[in-house]
Formats: C-alpha cells, sequence, structure tokens
C-alpha cells in the first residue's frame, strides 16, 4: 500500500462527510453482539472508529462472526492458525467475509468494499454490513444466533396467501378502487384556452 498524503479541498470534504456517518452508539452494540457471538476470544477493541477498525482489519475477528453463524458441521470461511501478516493475506482475509456475508443473504448494495475497511475509508458501510448481517441473523432465528434480539430489527418475511378458485372469481367481479370509477366528475364541457389558429 502506498502511503497516502492529507486530502485538501473537495477531497477532504467529501472524506469528513464519510466519516461524520460513523455511529459510535451502534460500534457499543456491534461490540457487544461480535464479543457475545464469537466468545471472549475475540478480544475488544479501542473505543473510537480507528479501535474498530484496527480490531476487524485483519479480516479474523469477522470470520469468526461469520462462521459462527453456521451449524458446526459447515464452517465458509477458512481461518489461519496465526492471524496474517501481509497486507494481502489481511485484505483476502476480508473478502472471503464479504463472500460468506453474501451467501448468507446479505445483499450486495449492503456489502462494503475491502478499502473501505483496510483503509478505514468509510466505516459506516462496515456498520451498514454488519447491521444487515445481524438482522438476517434475527429473521432467520436458526439457532445460530446469539444476543440480544432487540439489537437488530426483523427483515420482513414473505406472507403467502392461498385463495381458492371461487374467491378469485369472486374477486372479478368488484371494481378495485385502483382501476377508478365511472361515476362522479368528467372533463366532459371543458375547454383549455383557444383553439390553434391557422391561417391559409
Amino acid at each position: 500500500m502506498a502511503n497516502k498524503g492529507p486530502a485538501y479541498g473537495m477531497s477532504r470534504d467529501v472524506q469528513s462527510k464519510i466519516e461524520k456517518k460513523y455511529d459510535d452508539e451502534l460500534e457499543d452494540r456491534l461490540v457487544e453482539w461480535i464479543v457475545a457471538q464469537c466468545g471472549s476470544d475475540v478480544g475488544r477493541p479501542d473505543r473510537g472508529r480507528l479501535g474498530f477498525q484496527v480490531w476487524l482489519k485483519n479480516g479474523i475477528v469477522l470470520s469468526h462472526l461469520v462462521n459462527s453463524l453456521y451449524p458446526s458441521g459447515s464452517k465458509p470461511v477458512k481461518i489461519p492458525d496465526a492471524p496474517p501478516t501481509m497486507v494481502f493475506k489481511q485484505m483476502e482475509q476480508i473478502a472471503q467475509f464479504l463472500k460468506a456475508a453474501e451467501e448468507y443473504g446479505v445483499v450486495k448494495t449492503d456489502i462494503f468494499q475491502t478499502v473501505d475497511l483496510f483503509e478505514a475509508k468509510d466505516m459506516a458501510a462496515v456498520q451498514r454490513t454488519l447491521m444487515a448481517l445481524g438482522s438476517l441473523a434475527v429473521t432467520k432465528n436458526d439457532g445460530n444466533y446469539h444476543g440480544d434480539p432487540n439489537w437488530f430489527m426483523k427483515k420482513a418475511q414473505e406472507h403467502k396467501r392461498e385463495f381458492t378458485d371461487s374467491q378469485l372469481k369472486e374477486g372479478k367481479n368488484i371494481i378495485g378502487l385502483q382501476m377508478g370509477t365511472n361515476k362522479g366528475a368528467s372533463q366532459a364541457g371543458m375547454s383549455y384556452g383557444r383553439p390553434r389558429q391557422i391561417i391559409s
């Protein structure tokens, strides 16, 4: 990675807007969930955006998190014995987490880019991904989620309805309000200004 100097002008403005989206209260909730989900072995970060980034940067904590959401027989991310020290290995570990999160059901638009975490470009995006993952885990309710279910919003689930043939035929006889009505006001007799003058 090349060392980057400070940003100036518009770049600095954009970066400061991105940094303002980071939520410290949400960080506390996510840390509590990750520790409850993975166990105390993962440790705790220093408070603040940078501490949170350093804690997740090598991808090991994230890999433990996504693996803990699966049953014990199937773990989607391989975790090395020693945490990776080389930059490309750490980024590869993060990429494996992102792939596993997408396979778990997190929508592509909710998934952060590897550099958002690794270079702390957009830690709010990292928080959004973890929130989406937590919401999915609570919604699935398959016994693999640990922690307070009130930490995350449950996603809406499909409520399929079955209608009999007679109910479907009855529905054809009713004019829904969305289709409009033939009663009430009409535009009959209305004029919109003078007609176009054609001079020959």
